[in-house]
């Protein structure tokens, strides 16, 4: 006779709820019996629902963080929901979760990409949210994540920043800091250290909140028995040494954070003005959304023209000595040398005696062209070249364009850019400028080049004519503002269609334009000769002290393993954010 079974007793399921009735609405009975294994199941459903929409939603915050939205602070509890939301979760359900917060954030912060193909738009999107899940599944459990979590993140930046076709860092976190009080640790190590203090701060905001008690009260919400019964009280107790091992963790992460602000704040900034320009950033304006094969190149070059002809009426001592025009408005069917429009420009130096800049674009062949930068002399002479040499991939060139033209109309990139060399100096009449075309202003070692090698001006001339929204210039501006504080180097910025702005060392924004607008932005600039610690380091510190967090966390993580830690307690103890989802 089996014990413990009362004769005509119904039988029960583990929560208490008769085996013949649901588990739905308290009270409501059905006849039949419980598939086996049937609250396993929704109970699992209901835990990779929370998974997959606590790590998208920590996505889209970030992604309304940066610009255009460019609500900076946002990114902090973003961060703080995405590393709550790895803990306790096996490699195969981190991963997920970091692709899905990559989608959250990708999907908004790279959206632009689908204007110019669907396909690749949503290739692009779908791979960089691959960093992320690469990043997620390399986080140590336990006691390490909280090292490990920034470190990984980190360096998964730093990967993205590189790899694959040069990199991509449009949609980083870090722009959207440029407008906040932590831009300024940008001088210790760029867009890289910016980045790792979002990560870190997510950290100390998660273990602050683990501390209070909030991941227990939210599983009061969530975690209920079968008939709706929250779980046992039993579950909820945490030990006071681990409240306080938490509260310790999220103090020492704050303080870390604010050290970096205060230290970015406090570092070498580029040094004092050793020389003050008069510039001019000039914007031809005209109507957005349109691809450079369906323009006339005639159409920006008498824009840009016509936008520069009321310098001519300033007075001489008003006029600027350094006039900056925009990426490839100068659009060549053939050399320049010997062009009318090296004609036209030689005159303009000439009768505005100042130094003009502009993007000349010139084909080699039937299959490549150049992308350069080009100095007129206030007498008229070519004084100096750049040619670019961040291509932007499938926009200026086609990576294995043979095998992407089974897939992709390739007629909008008929031709490919011819990749540059160098660091991006131009010795000019108005000073050593250091120059990034377009695209480069997201990659913080190409002022770094310039600057290293003598430049004490920043000048990016852009296009973003082709894009129809104000995602990709906003974004931009903030990369020219950390690039700025980056360098220690103020920072001239002129595009076709906007925006065009000056920007200080400090990165604050001196003057801008509007988006379509013919508009002149004219301003006073500071020359600089200073060496911020990025300037002498670079990223290279950053990303070792990242390396050894990583390494760090993980050994913990072991050493916790090995001891057999926390073996025995209840899985409430963990917390919401800590709980196993099972099957994953």
């Amino acid at each position: 006779m089996s014990t413990g079974t009362v004769p005509g007793a119904p039988r029960t399921s583990e929560g208490g709820t008769p085996a013949g009735e649901a588990s739905g609405a308290p009270g409501t009975a059905r006849t039949g019996t419980v598939r086996p294994g049937a609250p396993a199941t929704a109970q699992r459903a209901r835990r990779r629902g929370a998974v997959a929409a606590t790590a998208f939603v920590a996505g889209l915050g970030l992604a309304a963080s940066i610009p255009p939205a460019g609500i900076w602070p946002l990114a902090f509890p973003a961060a703080a929901l995405l590393v709550w939301r790895l803990g306790g979760l096996r490699m195969r359900a981190r991963a997920l979760a970091g692709f899905l917060a990559g989608l959250g954030l990708f999907i908004p912060g790279l959206f632009w990409a689908t204007s110019f193909n669907v396909a690749g738009g949503v290739v692009l999107i779908v791979a960089e949210s691959c960093f992320f899940a690469v990043a997620a599944m390399v986080v140590a459990p336990g006691p390490g994540r909280a090292v490990s979590f920034p470190a990984a993140f980190t360096l998964v930046t730093a990967a993205r920043g590189s790899w694959p076709f040069g990199g991509m860092p449009l949609g980083g976190v870090a722009l959207g800091q440029a407008a906040g009080p932590l831009a300024f640790s940008a001088r210790l190590g760029g867009p890289l250290v910016v980045a790792a203090i979002v990560w870190t701060g997510g950290v100390a905001l998660a273990w602050a909140w683990e501390a209070a008690g909030g991941s227990r009260r939210l599983q009061l919400l969530v975690r209920r028995g079968p008939a709706g019964v929250p779980a046992p009280q039993r579950q909820l107790h945490v030990p006071p040494a681990r409240g306080a091992g938490r509260a310790i963790t999220a103090v020492v992460a704050g303080a870390l954070v604010a050290a970096a602000a205060v230290a970015g704040a406090l570092a070498p900034d580029g040094g004092p003005a050793v020389h003050r320009l008069r510039v001019a950033a000039v914007q031809g304006g005209g109507p957005r959304g349109l691809r450079a094969v369906n323009v006339d190149p005639s159409v920006a070059f008498d824009a840009q023209l016509a936008a520069t002809q009321p310098l001519l009426a300033l007075p001489a001592r008003r006029r600027p000595a350094l006039v900056l025009w925009p990426e490839d408005v100068i659009a060549l069917g053939g050399p320049l040398a010997g062009s009318t429009e090296e004609l036209q420009m030689a005159q303009l130096a000439r009768s505005l005696h100042a130094t003009v800049v502009a993007g000349v674009t010139e084909p080699v062949g039937i299959t490549r062209f150049r992308n350069e930068v080009v100095a007129w002399a206030p007498n008229g002479r070519i004084t100096s070249t750049y040619e670019k040499v961040h291509r932007v991939p499938f926009g200026e060139y086609v990576p294995f364009r043979s095998f992407f033209a089974h897939f992709a109309n390739l007629s909008d990139v008929p031709r490919d850019a011819i990749p540059g060399k160098g660091p991006g100096l131009m010795r000019t009449p108005a000073g050593p400028l250091g120059a990034m075309v377009s695209y480069e202003v997201f990659f913080a070692d190409r002022g770094r080049s310039a600057t290293r090698a003598g430049a004490t001006l920043l000048i990016v001339p852009t296009n973003t004519s082709s894009y129809t929204t104000a995602q990709v210039p906003t974004q931009e501006i903030a990369a020219a503002r950390l690039q700025a504080i980056s360098e220690g180097r103020d920072l001239v910025q002129a595009s076709p269609t906007g925006l065009s702005a000056l920007i200080d060392h400090n990165g604050r924004v001196i003057a801008r334009s509007g988006l379509g607008n013919r508009q002149l932005v004219i301003g006073s600039v500071a020359e600089r000769r200073g060496a911020t610690p990025y300037e002498r380091w670079g990223e290279t510190p950053i990303e070792l002290l990242a390396a050894a967090a990583l390494v760090a966390g993980w050994l913990a993580a072991a050493y916790r393993r090995r001891a057999g830690s926390g073996k025995d307690l209840p899985a409430g103890d963990r917390g919401l954010g800590e709980s196993h989802v099972p099957g994953s």
